[in-house]
């Protein structure tokens, strides 16, 4: 087992025979069998660790139990790496997409498996005596986002991935109906953001990629050197539409030192630590790098934190009616109403 792996969790196993007989004569080495692990992190969907014939790949399928309308397509997600892959090495390679639910009970994709550092709460030890870690993943975390804004996506055909006019409209009144349909309790403040995300949407410029989860434990750190990306992950949301938005969304996740509730919510602290980019460093490097105007990353912000009120409160949805026993799950009522506090105050500072 991997030393990023644990043993597959109570309840989400895999049917190995089944799934070694269908990947046979589809990826190198399944013909000989095939041994599974799971990778731990994550919240919703399932990613475990496939070993081969000596080769290491990565399976990746949605939630057990159902799931909200269009969330968890792993066949989009699919697409989308097979599609960005050329332009942005940093997203990982596919290699075969199973649509026929009876092998495994869900659509599911392998794809390559890359090898490299994530971060969680704490810095592991193999990174505490690099000199300036911190500055040099700060920096190399901004590059990659810029990198992927950077790509053309008329002329490499990815516009097709998504539909920029009206984007950030259809973004609010989505999510807005996600909130809808995966209420347990009622949260007043929640409706004084909505409101305010429509009444103060702002014009977007040109369109980019957007990752639309970009945060710090979604990219692996080369091993041996830390201020390049080995990759990026969990392309499942990406689409085409305002960068703003993307990076409205990472702040969420960049440590408000100034505010522990969110810390202690959704944010890892290490960012709070000494030498870590301070968020307004973070938003002027990345206009520095890209060029673009974030006098507005107010907006941005909000719906950021908006959105990711409402991915934990479809989690915690599931959770509430049984569709899902992972106990990690039990506490994110408060989370999600810790995150719509911190909303519903950024949105009124910002008039």
């Amino acid at each position: 087992m991997s030393s990023d792996t644990n043993a597959v969790r109570c309840g989400e196993e895999l049917n190995i025979e089944v799934l070694a007989h269908y990947l046979s004569g589809r990826i190198a080495g399944a013909e000989n069998g095939i041994t599974v692990a799971q990778f731990p992190s994550g919240h919703s969907n399932l990613t475990y660790l496939l070993t081969a014939g000596g080769q290491e790949y990565v399976l990746r399928r949605g939630p057990l139990g159902p799931v909200p309308p269009k969330a968890h397509d792993m066949g989009r997600e699919y697409r989308v790496l097979e599609a960005v892959h050329p332009h942005f090495p940093e997203a990982p390679r596919v290699f075969h997409l199973c649509e026929d639910t009876a092998i495994i009970g869900a659509i599911f994709f392998v794809m390559e498996r890359r090898n490299g550092l994530v971060l969680g709460d704490s810095i592991p030890p193999e990174l505490s005596t690099v000199d300036n870690y911190s500055k040099r993943i700060s920096e190399a975390f901004i590059q990659s986002l810029v990198r992927l804004h950077a790509i053309d996506v008329a002329q490499t055909g990815l516009l097709a991935l998504g539909k920029p006019d009206g984007f950030l409209e259809r973004q609010v009144e989505g999510w807005a109906e996600r909130w809808q349909r995966a209420k347990t309790d009622d949260i007043g403040a929640m409706e004084d953001v909505i409101r305010w995300l429509r009444e103060r949407r702002p014009a977007s410029g040109k369109p980019t990629l957007v990752h639309n989860d970009y945060k710090l434990d979604n990219v692996m750190l080369r091993i041996g050197a830390v201020d390049r990306i080995e990759a990026v992950l969990d392309w499942e949301m990406t689409t085409v539409g305002d960068p703003l938005a993307d990076l409205g969304l990472t702040l969420c996740y960049w440590t408000w030192a100034h505010l522990p509730e969110l810390r202690s919510s959704v944010a890892p602290s290490l960012t709070s630590e000494a030498g870590w980019y301070t968020r307004e460093q973070f938003v002027n490097r990345y206009a520095e790098l890209s060029g673009r105007e974030v006098s507005r990353i107010a907006y941005y912000e909000v719906l950021g934190i908006f959105k990711l009120a409402v991915i934990l409160q479809q989690i915690y949805f599931r959770f509430r009616r049984g569709q899902t026993a992972d106990r990690r799950f039990e506490s994110f009522g408060l989370r999600v109403q810790a995150l719509v506090q911190v909303a519903a105050r950024l949105a009124e500072q910002n008039g």
